[in-house]
Order: C-alpha cells, then sequence, then structure tokens
C-alpha cells in the first residue's frame, strides 16, 4: 500500500473508533484528499463530503468564504482557509474537516506566496488551527505533499480526540 493509502487508512480507523467524520474543502489538490479517503473500502462510514472549490467564486457559494477575504489577504491565506474548514463543517456537519489552498505552480507564485506555499487548516468542532507551509519540488509534488500533510494533521487530531476520551 503507498504512503497516502496508508495514512487514509490510519485515519479512517481512528475515525471509526470515534464514531466521526470527516469533510474536506479543497483547492490547490482539486480533490485529491477525498480522493485519498475514498480509496479506503467503507469510507462511506467516515468520509461525509468533500468540496472541491478552485475559484473565489465557489469557496463563497459552496463554503460562505466572505469575498472581502480575497482581496484583504488573497486566497492563499490563514483567513481563507479557516472560512473554508468552517465552512465545510457547516454544510457537510462533520466533526472534523481540513481545508487547503495553495500555490502548486509552476506559475502564479509572488514573492510573499512563492510557489510551494500552502495553507492548510484544520477543523474538529469549533476548534480550527492553521500552518503555512513551503513544500518543495514540481506542481505534481506540492500536491502530493499537500495531501500528505493534510491527512497527517488530520491523524494527529483523532489520535489526540481518542486520548482525551480515554
Amino acid at each position: 500500500m503507498d504512503p497516502i493509502s496508508q495514512l487514509a487508512a490510519e485515519l479512517g480507523h481512528q475515525l471509526q473508533t470515534l464514531n466521526a467524520q470527516v469533510t474536506t474543502a479543497e483547492s490547490c489538490t482539486g480533490g485529491g484528499i477525498a480522493e485519498a479517503i475514498t480509496r479506503i473500502a467503507g469510507s462511506s462510514a467516515w468520509f461525509e463530503a468533500g468540496f472541491v472549490t478552485y475559484s473565489n467564486q465557489q469557496k463563497t457559494r459552496q463554503l460562505n468564504v466572505p469575498p472581502a477575504l480575497f482581496a484583504q489577504v488573497g486566497a492563499v491565506s490563514r483567513e481563507v482557509v479557516e472560512a473554508m474548514v468552517r465552512g465545510a463543517q457547516a454544510q457537510s456537519s462533520a466533526r472534523f474537516a481540513v481545508a487547503v489552498s495553495g500555490v502548486a505552480g509552476p506559475g502564479g507564485g509572488s514573492v510573499d506566496k512563492p510557489v510551494g506555499t500552502v495553507w492548510l487548516a484544520w477543523g474538529v468542532g469549533s476548534e480550527v488551527s492553521t500552518e503555512r507551509r513551503h513544500f518543495p519540488g514540481n506542481r505534481d509534488e506540492v500536491r502530493r505533499q499537500t495531501v500528505i500533510a493534510a491527512l497527517e494533521g488530520l491523524i494527529r487530531r483523532t489520535v489526540r480526540e481518542i486520548k482525551n476520551q480515554g
């Protein structure tokens, strides 16, 4: 089993232990996180919904991201991924969520947000945490590393929830 499938299977096991569901809100990964999760047989028990909101308009329409944020901070920002993760949770009622927005390249980068810059947000209930990462490599490598980081972050949060319940 490849590393991404292994992570997705581990996430599924943790979510089943918690009897919880996850949702995804993706931009730069184009549904790659949801695809990884749904590779796993039985994932309908823990995967609620996946939102692929590549355009700003769809981030607003599907996830209720305030349009003013794009002008203020840009789509690749802490504020936007926080809004995306909250929107995904609201639309799906999933307890766990992840959102990603980044510059996968090869173009589109800037001095402030070079190619490889990705913002990730994780939601667990009402709590949201974010992380800014910079992944090296070409477009496929940036996207793959983002999927891995998203899944690893979800696993860390499910493990913490399991420990808190014990």
